[in-house]
């Protein structure tokens, strides 16, 4: 382990760059910032609270894009507190959790309309594929892409994607700073600053700190600091070069909860205090390490054509030692089984795009076409440790001094080597001034292998919608798009009924073709007082047509599974007055197994594991005076299943948010939040049902801002 938590001197040396939008330096001169280019992506709007996807790959502005799209930008982040991409989506209706172990990595782990998108979560438009806890220092918004779109993102996607946006470099001078303590030996500090050097660059540098312990669980803490510079060279040239680099390092307790009851055999988790930890606090730990650098180059071609290539490398590292609690129902006591992981994920990753607008016998088309290339491994080492007695129900004893002896061995086994060759092009045309048509496609060369097993498929995804806009704010659309899942694409993550996939490379699914999905959906949207407040419903079905299962008979795995999502999404965002803010959603989910199985059991009309059937969340804030404003937040989650045969119960719950602000001077504010209010036992996640994943109590903690 020696020298592992040092940044990686390759990732120093590229110093490259997250995805700078192509709209985000198409600023207001008279405000300091230079106008650089012409964003066909940008928005109009003035409101925070409703941002315009950064993606390159959306063709029309989110009012008039065919399909069910979540952003929570950087306003809401920062006032829900939010220090984490956990965080953010705890508050986001339809989506659910699951809990790592060992085979399946420790991390986060969402799951989109019923499917797991562990593997589908992005960095600025590029797969971030190692699985680690996201922070938020550096975010500014999160893109949630609602259902199956691998013509957007490649293999995967099955429910969906979650784009993290990066903040990049602007052209206005600014620092943005705040220190927070917390209830529970919770401190955090942060930076954020940004400096236009001369007209032609500007650098900005965002920075944390945050240490503290889990409200609500002994033992349990978190130490993680991170850094991310970023520079632009070109700022008023037709040419341009971004870098930056992001850097984390994180070393937590890890904690996989409370065990289900197998003493009263209830299917839910057994009635202790919620504080007990049956882990170790002297074995156990956790190590995130990520290093990842980027360079974009921009060029404008003429004031409709842009093209720009954009290189990554990344390495992130996931090394724990921790301990799954189960019940031993010959003792009563609680098993302290050791559960680890030693791995490491590398990638490099390469995209051109060309984007630019024409007209074709008088229809005005906006498109996006490029190509993308990708190398991607996966290694893995071994760690033993001694194991430790079991502990007492009740009376854990998690400081237990541990005698016991750990040694890592290289991370030298290769689990997963993924090489990716793909080509899309996106195109919005306005047939008629209220009628738009919006079509996109990916064909993907998709070859996997390890030391001994190897696949190579290719696969052909699109998607189709058409919107009506019936006034110049509205609009209703339908659209159909599909998705591909090759054996293997979840890298060293579990299968199953919910839909995660085939996990690693074996000789069972290394032969198989790609499991397809498929999405109807029809909704509307609209921009309303004066743009600024935005309405949207969706109604939507999602399949899994030919999903891994077992053959009862031969015990071989065959494409001859099917789940279905169907469901509706409700949402409103933005101002009701000046002074009056909301952020609400509501969304149903059927999600529904049609035919799955493992072994000799059959899981036919099984509610899929891990995902409640309603959810709401329900955000709201008004400003009482011009110097102080009140808010607060109530989220619903209902039953989920924990395992395939629904006998398991991860219980519903509610959880109440509140926060208040006051701003001092031009420069100074201050904000208050309180989580969960009511000190809700939450349990949010679970893998396989045997334990239960434990959400933070009752917290709250007192944050300073500094603006200049």
């Amino acid at each position: 382990m020696a020298g592992s938590h040092k940044l990686h001197p390759l990732t120093v040396a590229l110093a490259g760059v997250s995805l700078v939008p192509f709209s985000a330096f198409a600023q207001d001169e008279d405000n300091g910032n230079a106008t650089v280019l012409p964003s066909i992506n940008i928005s109009t709007r003035a409101n925070p609270l409703k941002p315009e996807s950064e993606s390159i790959k959306f063709t029309a502005p989110l009012l008039d894009t065919p399909r069910s799209v979540t952003i929570i930008p950087q306003a809401t982040i920062e006032e829900r507190g939010a220090r984490s991409l956990m965080d953010v989506l705890r508050t986001t209706p339809g989506i659910t959790f699951g809990s790592g172990e060992g085979g399946t990595p420790v991390g986060d782990r969402p799951f989109i309309r019923g499917y797991e998108a562990s593997t589908d979560i992005f960095i600025d438009g590029m797969r971030n594929l190692g699985r680690i806890s996201n922070e938020a220092f550096n975010l500014e918004q999160v893109e949630i892409i609602k259902g199956p779109g691998s013509a957007y993102t490649g293999r995967g996607s099955t429910g969906g994607s979650i784009n993290m946006v990066s903040k990049a470099p602007k052209g206005n001078n600014f620092i943005n700073a705040n220190a927070s303590a917390g209830t529970e030996n919770d401190w955090r500090l942060a930076v954020d600053s940004n400096w236009r050097i001369a007209d032609i660059a500007a650098i900005r540098v965002n920075a944390m700190k945050y240490k503290g312990d889990v409200a609500g669980r002994d033992a349990v803490d978190f130490n993680r600091w991170g850094i991310a510079p970023s520079l632009i060279l070109g700022l008023n040239g037709p040419t341009r070069a971004i870098f930056s680099y992001y850097g984390i390092r994180g070393k937590d307790l890890p904690d996989l909860g409370i065990p289900f009851d197998t003493i009263n055999n209830t299917g839910r988790p057994i009635k202790v205090d919620r504080d007990n930890y049956y882990g170790s606090s002297t074995r156990d730990w956790r190590k995130n390490n990520v290093d990842m650098g980027t360079i974009t180059l921009e060029h404008d071609i003429n004031e409709d054509f842009i093209v720009r290539n954009r290189t990554r490398y990344s390495n992130s590292l996931n090394v724990y030692i921790m301990t799954r609690p189960t019940i031993n129902t010959a003792t009563g006591l609680v098993n302290r089984d050791l559960r680890s992981r030693n791995s490491v994920n590398t990638a490099l990753i390469n995209q051109t795009d060309l984007r630019g607008k024409f007209n074709l016998f008088g229809i005005e088309n906006t498109f996006v076409t490029g190509l993308e290339f990708s190398w991607e491994d996966i290694k893995t080492g071994t760690i033993s440790a001694d194991v430790i007695p079991q502990t007492n129900l009740f009376n854990p004893t998690p400081n237990d001094p541990y005698t016991g002896n750990t040694t890592y061995g290289p991370r030298n086994n290769l689990v997963n080597r993924t090489k990716t060759q793909a080509f899309y092009i996106f195109d919005t045309a306005k047939l008629h001034k209220q009628i738009e048509l919006n079509l996109g496609l990916r064909y993907d060369d998709f070859k996997i292998s390890n030391s001994t097993l190897k696949n190579h498929d290719t696969f052909l995804n699109y998607q189709v919608g058409v919107v009506y806009k019936p006034l110049p704010y509205g609009s209703i659309y339908v659209s159909h798009g599909t998705s591909s899942n090759p054996s293997g694409e979840t890298q060293g993550q579990a299968g199953g009924a919910d839909g995660s996939g085939a996990g690693t490379l074996t000789p069972t699914n290394a032969e198989l073709k790609p499991e397809k999905n498929r999405t109807y959906e029809i909704g509307t949207k609209w921009d309303l007082l004066n743009n600024d407040l935005l309405l949207t419903a969706a109604l939507f079905r999602t399949e899994k047509v030919n999903g891994r299962s077992q053959d009862p008979l031969t015990g071989a795995v065959v494409l001859e599974g099917d789940t279905r999502t169907d469901g509706i999404e409700l949402g409103v965002v933005g101002n009701i007055t000046n002074t009056w803010q909301v952020t609400a959603g509501y969304t149903w989910l059927n999600p529904k197994v049609i035919n799955y199985w493992n072994g000799n059991n059959s899981f036919k009309g099984n509610r899929m594991k891990y995902i409640g059937k309603h959810s709401l969340s329900l955000w709201s804030t008004y400003k009482i005076t011009p110097s102080i404003n009140i808010g607060g937040g109530a989220y619903y989650m209902s039953n989920r299943f924990a395992n395939d045969a629904n006998t398991l119960t991860l219980p519903s719950y509610w959880r109440l948010d509140a926060v208040a602000g006051y701003t001092i001077n031009r420069n100074w504010d201050i904000r208050v939040n309180l989580n969960n209010l009511t000190d809700e036992n939450i349990f949010e996640a679970s893998h396989v049902g045997l334990f239960a994943n434990v959400a933070p109590g009752r917290s709250a903690f007192v944050t300073v801002n500094y603006t200049y």
